[in-house]
């Protein structure tokens, strides 16, 4: 699961969404400076993350890619789950998206503990740009693909272009949302079993 995702499945105190956000941003040595909370929160981003790969589900989703989108295929469905949480954001909690984000964000750029320069810039940015809203338009998740394009464009050091599988998303639409729909409570109900606070 992608952001949207690991924020809302986490306790939901500062400190523990931040690891569930970080874990993704913070590696090695770095990691171990942070406090329990967040080490708390980095464990529930895991435990999440475990799940939702080795669950069949996810991989019947990954399958209905291109084969040429193959190698990044549990990334773009992260991003496609993400979509369709904010799409159908109120089948799962009756606190609004646009509250429930502005929250996530006063709470992060508010936070006053230790956690390294790089993830104070990505909050901002984050909240600047309402990454965490926008999953909800199809715009809004081209464009967060174009985002880990130019990152892991950078890092395999050869151009990709996650973006074009937004073409996939509209084509497989429906199969994709049935898919979500199927998975997601199973994944609720196992980090709420596992944490015992959501």
């Amino acid at each position: 699961m992608n952001w949207l995702a690991h924020l809302f499945l986490s306790e939901p105190y500062v400190e523990m969404r931040l690891g569930n956000l970080l874990a993704d941003i913070v590696k090695g040595t770095e990691r171990q400076k942070l406090n329990a909370q967040i080490q708390r929160g980095i464990q529930c981003h895991h435990i999440i993350d475990h799940f939702t790969d080795n669950h069949l589900i996810f991989q019947r989703s990954k399958q209905r890619l291109n084969p040429i989108h193959r190698r990044f295929a549990g990334v773009l469905v992260d991003i496609f789950y993400d979509h369709f949480l904010a799409k159908n954001w109120a089948d799962y909690t009756d606190i609004s998206l646009d509250k429930f984000t502005a929250e996530i964000y006063t709470s992060f750029q508010a936070y006053s503990g230790e956690i390294p320069m790089i993830v104070r810039q990505v909050i901002n940015r984050v909240a600047a740009e309402d990454w965490l809203g926008s999953y909800r338009y199809t715009q809004g998740i081209e464009t967060s693909l174009e985002r880990i394009s130019k990152r892991l464009s950078r890092r395999f050091n050869r151009e990709l272009m996650l973006n074009e599988a937004v073409d996939e998303l509209i084509k497989h639409y429906h199969e994709f949302e049935q898919d979500f729909q199927d998975f997601f409570p199973e994944l609720y109900l196992h980090i709420k079993n596992r944490y015992m606070v959501l």
